[in-house]
């Protein structure tokens, strides 16, 4: 294997990395050594938001840690940037903890920090699509994804898809896939997603639901190692409908679908009162928790863990993290931004892949 050069960015180092670490020296940077484990790909995002900094942020944070390299284009990175460009995800492991591998990814015009520029869409696209397959050709552990900006990519690529998830299920080739929010405090999913409140009850289907739970259920023992998952299902109206005087939902669609599956072993609670399941005590009583709309299960997990929730996605044949945060523009490139779900994601997509790969 070839040993990747090692070499820092044109221009002055900055003083700061995003998150306050040094920035890392730009010269005679020691080379690790070898190893057997596998580096998480981790792309570049919309390169006019937070997602280079932070990628550089996050290996100074994380060092020899957490093994992954970034796929993007080098001059989109801070000016000083000690980095290595690799030719294969293998060599990210040869490159000293404090430099930054890249296995470059063409784009076709300069980044300008918290300034669009819809030429950059189709470098975007190809590097999600990279990652994935590289981690499909066993070359790397997980897929990490930095934050894409959807209408930059409509007006610069046709991009058809919603966001991420909706294109990674594509290029898997499948057509349900379940977003969980994780964190070391709480792990939530909800069954319904970006729809209107309005829109909720007509949207959440037997069906919905059952397919919602077996992948959460199969992702518990998967990706997170839990043989037997204890998982916490929330009715949908106040007080669980209380009996049916503020509703029937939970008589007549979510407790039906918990009997069947509890009849198969898994082991589920509820319908619970929302407002009674994210307290200590009662988060300690499951592994995940099942809501049935958006802001029933973002609010709790953002109210205990703002800045390290984990965006993953369930139920694709490979493993999907991501910082819980969007592009950012409106900070991106003043150096004040915090890499600290960004290395959430990293860590929890490399015990995931890990996970995956001791289960297979």
């Amino acid at each position: 294997m070839n040993v990747p050069a090692s070499r820092g960015r044109d221009g002055p180092t900055p003083d700061k990395a995003a998150d306050g670490a040094e920035a890392a020296p730009e010269a005679d940077l020691e080379l690790s050594e070898p190893s057997d484990d596998l580096p998480v790909a981790l792309t570049s995002g919309d390169p006019a938001g937070i997602g280079p900094e932070i990628a550089v942020a996050a290996r100074l944070a994380l060092g020899a840690e957490v093994p992954f390299f970034y796929i993007g284009d080098p001059a989109h990175l801070p000016e000083g940037t000690a980095l290595a460009e690799i030719a294969a995800p293998a060599e990210a492991l040869l490159v000293a903890p404090d430099t930054l591998p890249v296995l470059v990814q063409e784009f076709a015009a300069p980044a300008r920090p918290g300034t669009l520029d819809p030429a950059n869409a189709a470098g975007t696209i190809a590097a999600i699509r990279r990652a994935v397959e590289l981690v499909r050709d066993g070359q790397a552990s997980a897929v990490c994804t930095n934050p894409i900006h959807k209408k930059a990519l409509k007006d610069g690529a046709d991009f058809p898809y919603p966001g991420h998830t909706e294109f990674l299920a594509a290029l898997a080739g499948i057509d349900r896939v379940v977003m969980m929010l994780a964190s070391d405090a709480l792990r939530v999913v909800p069954v319904t997603i970006h729809i209107p409140l309005s829109e909720v009850t007509a949207a959440l289907t037997p069906e919905l639901l059952e397919e919602t739970l077996r992948i959460t259920h199969a992702g518990l023992i998967r990706d997170f190692g839990i043989a037997a998952p204890r998982i916490a299902v929330a009715g949908l109206n106040p007080h669980a409908g209380e009996g049916g005087a503020m509703g029937h939902e939970e008589s007549t669609l979510i407790a039906p679908v918990l009997d069947r599956l509890r009849a198969e072993g898994m082991e589920l609670s509820g319908p619970a009162s929302a407002d009674t399941m994210f307290h200590a005590p009662a988060r300690a009583r499951y592994d995940a928790a099942v809501a049935m709309y958006h802001d029933q299960a973002l609010i709790p997990i953002k109210t205990l863990d703002f800045d390290r929730g984990v965006n993953v996605t369930l139920g694709l044949p490979f493993v999907r993290t991501s910082p819980d945060h969007g592009t950012a523009l409106d900070i991106a490139g003043q150096g004040v931004a915090s890499a600290s779900s960004l290395v959430e994601a990293l860590r929890m997509a490399h015990r995931m892949g890990r996970n995956r790969r001791q289960a297979a």
